[in-house]
């Protein structure tokens, strides 16, 4: 479909915070809600949005969004993420970094910290990592998969095997208000699941742009890591939850 500008600036909004609705919108643009509507409906009806209760959201489907939009989306709030969750990695460090932008900006955010092992099944962190002067770097191998750079498969599983690390750290493209992370590819889920059981402790690196989102495969639940960095304060019911199951919560706003 062709865009008007005010269509074309809502759908960016929905893609910057993965949910909008008719009120702000309409407060927003100085418009109707009547108009918002007929707005959101042209968007929904072309598949560029999902409809929600007062508003829409980015359509979960069954496939992620594109790499590149992907890099794209919070990036200040993934850079934010990444510099929190550099700092809490200690000199001498040995890690997991699984698929994904957010982890990739936790990779560059370790610039300055020294004598790292990095073990990834991601080649876009293996490529920045590759720049630091101390750090070990370990590819797990795999199945290519062309769209992310990401390594999946029974050897990727197998060669994370062969390790037990300081620290996980794990994104992923959803995550619900029960506290499940969520994704969309059962062999990258596999993957990630395999990091979290060879490592002594884990964090998780997501926006609150992921609580807007949903993805088919459950990884794990916040619950079951020990740290959760993100940019905004979360719910109450999943800080609630946090607090039961002793996982830390770091809020990173970003500049």
């Amino acid at each position: 479909m062709r865009l008007n500008p005010r269509q074309s600036d809502i759908l960016d909004l929905a893609r910057h915070i993965g949910r909008v609705s008719v009120d702000d919108l309409a407060g927003h643009f100085n418009v109707t809600v009547q108009t918002i509507r007929r707005d959101l409906g042209a968007l929904c009806d072309a598949g560029l949005l999902a409809r929600t209760h007062g508003g829409a959201m980015l359509p979960s489907g069954i496939a992620n969004i594109a790499y590149a939009e992907r890099r794209r989306l919070s990036a200040s709030a993934k850079e934010a993420i990444g510099q929190a969750t550099a700092a809490l990695i200690p000199q001498g460090a040995s890690l997991f970094l699984n698929i994904g932008t957010t982890t990739e900006a936790v990779a560059r955010a370790l610039a300055d910290t020294p004598d790292l092992m990095v073990v990834t099944n991601n080649l876009n962190v293996a490529e920045i990592m590759a720049a630091h002067p101390t750090a070990e770097v370990i590819v797990t191998g795999g199945r290519l998969r062309r769209a992310d750079g990401g390594l999946t498969g029974d050897m990727a599983v197998e060669t994370i095997r062969h390790f037990k690390v300081d620290i996980a750290v794990i994104g992923g493209s959803a995550l619900d208000h029960a506290g499940d992370i969520l994704d969309f590819d059962p062999d990258e889920v596999r993957v990630s699941r395999a990091i979290l059981s060879q490592a002594r402790a884990a964090i998780l690196v997501a926006d609150h742009g992921k609580l807007a989102r949903a993805a088919p495969v459950r990884i794990a639940n916040l619950a079951d890591l020990d740290r959760w960095v993100t940019d905004a304060a979360p719910p109450a019911g999943l800080q609630s939850l946090c607090k039961t199951a002793g996982t830390a919560v770091t809020v990173a706003p970003p500049r």
